[in-house]
């Protein structure tokens, strides 16, 4: 399969390699000069490409920016695109990152949000695990505690797509519904950042507040930036499932 990555952070870079190792032809582009760009898809084992290229000639685009830098975008960067090539949006909103996007601070879906700026839909999915998570937690079809991950969208085909290159990544994957359901595996939710199972995360799912997810977001991002050293990622993990009394691992 062909894939373009646009965007070569952690989550970014990290899909890229694990599709690589998949493989899957992988080209990648950043906001970097075109040599850093070389130098960066040589680490990850992908083609550098121009904007315009690297959604050129693949079956999956994978956008792995910050939610802001979206609408940053050229407005016809996916107009000659074939409909199916499949678009997959991996960002989390954060405000005191992204500014105010006063859309969805009055409740409009993330990844709703994000397929209009595109004009064409998307399917939500690499989002709601850490980007150390992604690095090392991926395990075997079938290994005992493999981590499961959320993916939602209204094209079942495309869906069905990415559960594969999901799999292959190495994690489970629990389908929440349509992207208008993508809300529940967004930061602030039971789902989010919480390494669960794939029944776990199936209740994780279920028991997110839509309401409330907001609010509990931006209290984490606070309690983080106030620590004079970085939590660790257990620390994380477990602050995060500390967050809602109906914790998943509770029972287990």
């Amino acid at each position: 399969m062909k894939i373009g990555i646009i965007g070569t952070g952690a989550i970014g870079g990290t899909i890229a390699k694990k599709m690589v190792a998949a493989g899957h032809q992988v080209k990648v582009n950043n906001t970097d000069d075109f040599d850093k760009l070389a130098q960066r898809a040589e680490e990850l084992g992908a083609a550098p490409a121009t904007l315009s290229d690297v959604v050129t000639d693949v079956d999956v685009i994978i956008l792995s920016v910050p939610t802001i830098a979206v609408s940053s975008l050229p407005q016809d960067l996916f107009t000659e695109i074939p409909g199916d090539v499949i678009v997959v949006d991996t960002s989390n909103y954060y405000p005191f990152r992204d500014a105010d996007i006063e859309e969805i601070k009055k409740g409009k879906v993330e990844s709703v949000w994000v397929a209009e700026q595109l004009g064409r839909p998307v399917i939500k999915a690499f989002n709601n695990l850490l980007a150390e998570t992604l690095i090392s937690g991926g395990k075997p079809e079938g290994a005992p505690g493999r981590i499961a991950m959320a993916l939602s969208g209204d094209d079942a085909q495309a869906k069905a797509v990415i559960s594969e290159l999901i799999d292959q990544a190495g994690y489970d994957v629990v389908d929440a519904g349509g992207l208008q359901h993508s809300w529940r595996h967004q930061p602030g939710n039971p789902a989010y950042c919480t390494e669960l199972n794939i029944r776990e995360l199936e209740q994780a799912l279920n028991d997110g507040v839509r309401d409330m997810a907001p609010q509990i977001r931006d209290s984490v991002i606070k309690v983080f930036m106030e620590r004079t050293t970085p939590p660790s990622h257990e620390e994380v993990v477990a602050f995060n499932r500390g967050l809602f009394p109906k914790n998943p691992k509770a029972d287990n």
